[in-house]
Formats: structure tokens, C-alpha cells, sequence
């Protein structure tokens, strides 16, 4: 494939440094493409979409006319990421999780944080997630977030930095695992040469960490996860996973609490939970402790949880962290829980909460991108380049209704890789989504679900706004001489 017309452009490129040059951790990939005629490399593209098709590998967009369920696009040429660089994101994002744990510990807790005036108690007392139910709460082994997906990019000036934590019931992880069964179909000599980091051990290191909130006299953890249902929008992950965990997949109806215990309705009789990984909000985990009107939860899940008697993964109430606003707070939370600086750092933001901010963001509306604090999935969110004056105007009088709200940061130059567009090799957006799994230690999946926006010049990498996703390949580090 002639990749010589390849267009750089203005933007980092995650592939080639300059128009023919690869990026050294790239280069055996473009040296197997440039050995590859266009029809060969279409071709498997083709083989990799029909192969996600047949596997069923989908996801639900709600208030979608066309249809409810659609295969995730997925393009053919992998983000690289070299060893050094992947070293210090997994230094990174390790610290980042260590920091948060304790965070949200503190704050069902002593609240140390708020008293030592790191954070104004007014932005913890206006957060939806901040759950008073779980004050006092005591997870097992200590640990609140047991699985993250915390969203990266990479700006113009080639550095890394953390958009955002998803700490709630982060999705996206079982397309990484099939993106890169893909891959190794398609470029098996490329992985057969070893250099590329697995992805496979993260089912296992999952099963582990939920197995370590047990008791140790429990010598064979019953595990399940719950679901909401097959309406739900990762709900082929949420079976996926169930599978590749050997646990049982669940709705709230399929278990039920009685002696403070849960049990599991089977064909022989009832079967004791020890720990369920939960794949729904809070909201909607137990209508005697949170929303009454739930119909997906678990009535007295929470007392079985209390009692130390189930264990939850993620624990309720980690969303707290999920709120944007506590977001820009997170280079000070990390200094004042380790002592240490940020090794990833955060994208400027600004705190519309904050009079001063919040003038400034009204000032430079159309070069900012303003987020709703509690918002997932793209939604609610303004573009201002891209925006006109008249969003620009209604944002304005949405920030002034409701400054808690909303949050603004400089609009990124998001790195970009190269993508099959119509036959052709065009440079498109991406972020990055790596998987952290808090148990007896923490382990970071190598790469992680790399989303890209498929619309030419859009910064929008959702799958529910029109994104797709790559295969992410961390090298391994060079075999010493």
C-alpha cells in the first residue's frame, strides 16, 4: 500500500512523525503495510468488519430511529504506543487510582480533605453522585474502585494527559479484547515476532481481583455479573465478560437477599453471591437504600453489602469521582494523599462554579468546550470552534442558570492516526481508554480501547456520536544485547 501520499497534516501523528517517516516503535507496521497492495489491506479491513458481524460484536444507541443495535466500526491500522512512553502512563495512571481510592475513602469518612480546605465542601455538598447513604462505608480490603477506564489524549504538543476517569461502570474493554483477536488473524507475523505487549491476561487479573474481596475461608468465590438487561448499551460486554470470567450472568430479578445474605435463583434451588461485579449505576442497584421506583436492582443488596456478607465491584458511591468538577481537583488531590506530583497531567480546566472562571468561559465561550459535570458518552457537550453563535449564546445562559454544572477546557488538538476512509489512508482524531484493575495490586492493561472519531475533523470519539475503535499495540521493551 503507498503510504508516501499519507497526509500529516497540522496534527501529532500517532504513526508517522513527517510525511514517509514512521515513528520508530511504528515502523514494522509500515514496513508490513507498504508490502501490502491497497486491494490486500482492503481486503482484511473487509475480513475484520464481517468478522465482527458474525461474532455479534454490537452496542444499543438509545433514541436511535434507525435500529437499536449496531456493530461497532472498527478500523484496521493499531495506535502504537512505544515502551518507554507506556512506562510512564502506567506509572501514571497507577498513581492517579491510589490517589482517588483514598480520595473517596476520606469522604464517606473523616473528611480530611474538606477540612484541610484542598477542596471547597460546597463542590462535594452539589454533587448528584457524593451518596450519603455510604458514609461510614468499609468496602473489603479497602478498596472503593476496583475497575477503571480513564480516558487520555495527546495534544499537539505531544504530551499526554488525562480528559477524564470513568469510575463508575466503565465500558469498553471486551472490544479490546476482540479488536485484538482480530489482529492477530489478520497480521499474525507481526505478533508472531513477539514484540507486541498481550492483552489477554486481563481476564484473569479481573477474575483475581474480584476473588481478593472474599474472605480467605471462602474457598471458591461465587461470582456473577449484573446486568440491566439486553437493552442496555454494553450489554454484549457485559455477557462477554461474564463468560471469559466463568461467572454467571444476572438481572436484579435472578437474585434476591434474605438473612442479610444474596442469593441466586437456579434450577436446583438458591445459590449464595460473594461478590458481583455490577454493571449498573447506584441509582438503580437497590430500590430500598437508593431510586424506589428501580426495577433492575437488588431490594436489600445494600444490607447484604453493609453486613459484609456481598462484595460490590465498583462500590457504591465511587461515582463521586466520576464528577467532572472533582476532576480539575485531582493534581491536588494526588499531592495531598502521596505527597508526590502528577505524573500524568490534567487538561486546563476551568470551574464554572468559580466567578472568575466562569466570567472567563463566558468571555472566550467560542474557543472553549464546555461539559455538563455529570454527562457520559459525548452528550450535552459544546465544541465552540465548531459551534455557532447561537449555541454559543444558549450554553452562556445554561452556565449562568446553573454554574455548578459545567465545566470548560481549551479546545485540544487531538493526535490523530491514519484510517481507512473510502479506500483511501486519512488522518482521524483519537483518544485513548486504558483499564486499570485495583485488587491485591494494581494492573494496568497494556494499550487499551483506542477510540476514534470516523468523522472527518470531529473531536467527538464516542461510539454513540458516530466513533469507532482501533487495536492499541504497546511494544515490548527491546531484548538487551
Amino acid at each position: 500500500m503507498d503510504l508516501s501520499n499519507y497526509d500529516v497534516g497540522d496534527f501529532y501523528d500517532e504513526i508517522f512523525e513527517a510525511a514517509g517517516k514512521a515513528r520508530a516503535a511504528a515502523s514494522p507496521l509500515v514496513q508490513r503495510l507498504s508490502g501490502l497492495t491497497q486491494g490486500q489491506v482492503l481486503q482484511r479491513q473487509h475480513a475484520a468488519e464481517l468478522a465482527m458481524v458474525r461474532a455479534g460484536i454490537t452496542f444499543n444507541v438509545y433514541k436511535d430511529n434507525r435500529g437499536v443495535e449496531k456493530t461497532f466500526p472498527f478500523d484496521l491500522i493499531p495506535r502504537i504506543v512505544s515502551a518507554t512512553e507506556w512506562s510512564g502512563i502506567e506509572a501514571g495512571l497507577s498513581q492517579r487510582i491510589r490517589a482517588l481510592n483514598l480520595f473517596i475513602d476520606d469522604l464517606y469518612h473523616e473528611q480530611k480533605i474538606l477540612k484541610d480546605k484542598i477542596i471547597p465542601k460546597s463542590v462535594l455538598e452539589s454533587s448528584k453522585d457524593y451518596r450519603r447513604e455510604c458514609i461510614g462505608l468499609n468496602p473489603p480490603r479497602g478498596i472503593w474502585i476496583h475497575i477503571t477506564g480513564t480516558d487520555l489524549i495527546r495534544h499537539s504538543d505531544g504530551k499526554v494527559y488525562v480528559l477524564e476517569d470513568n469510575l463508575r461502570c466503565p465500558s469498553g474493554v471486551s472490544y479490546v479484547l476482540e479488536n485484538r483477536h482480530l489482529m492477530k488473524n489478520l497480521f499474525s507475523s507481526l505478533f508472531e515476532a513477539g514484540r507486541i505487549r498481550s492483552v489477554d491476561q486481563y481476564p484473569f487479573e479481573l477474575r483475581d481481583a474480584l476473588d481478593y474481596l472474599v474472605s480467605d475461608n471462602v474457598a471458591a468465590p461465587k461470582c456473577v455479573v449484573l446486568t440491566p438487561g439486553p437493552y442496555n448499551s454494553a450489554y454484549f460486554e457485559h455477557s462477554f465478560l461474564a463468560q471469559q470470567l466463568g461467572a454467571e450472568l444476572v438481572e436484579g430479578n435472578d437474585l434476591v437477599v434474605f438473612d442479610d445474605f444474596v442469593w441466586m435463583r437456579t434450577t436446583d434451588g438458591f445459590e449464595r453471591v460473594d461478590v458481583i461485579y455490577r454493571r449498573l449505576d447506584d441509582d438503580f442497584l437497590d430500590p430500598e437504600c437508593f431510586r424506589k421506583d428501580s426495577m433492575l436492582g437488588v431490594p436489600g443488596l445494600m444490607r447484604a453489602y453493609q453486613a459484609g456478607h456481598v462484595a460490590l465491584a465498583n462500590a457504591p458511591g465511587t461515582g463521586v469521582a466520576d464528577d467532572k468538577v472533582i476532576y480539575a481537583y485531582v493534581p491536588k488531590i494526588i499531592k495531598y494523599y502521596l505527597g508526590e506530583d502528577p505524573i500524568l497531567p490534567n487538561v486546563p480546566t476551568y470551574i464554572c462554579a468559580d466567578e472568575k472562571d466562569r466570567q472567563y468561559v463566558l468571555d472566550h465561550i467560542s474557543e472553549l468546550v464546555v461539559k455538563p459535570a455529570n454527562e457520559s458518552g459525548g452528550h450535552g457537550l459544546l465544541v465552540g470552534p465548531a459551534a455557532t453563535k447561537a449555541e454559543h449564546a444558549e450554553f452562556s445562559e445554561k452556565i449562568k442558570a446553573n454554574p455548578r454544572n459545567f465545566i470548560a477546557q481549551p479546545t485540544l488538538s487531538l493526535s490523530r492516526v491514519p484510517t481507512i476512509c473510502d479506500g483511501v489512508l486519512e488522518g482521524r482524531h483519537v483518544d485513548l481508554r486504558p483499564y486499570i484493575v485495583y485488587g491485591e495490586n494494581i494492573y494496568v492493561l497494556p494499550g487499551g480501547l483506542t477510540r476514534v472519531a470516523l468523522k472527518k475533523g470531529s473531536l467527538v470519539v464516542n461510539s454513540s456520536q458516530g466513533g469507532g475503535s482501533k487495536d492499541t499495540w504497546v511494544m515490548q521493551e527491546p531484548e538487551p544485547c
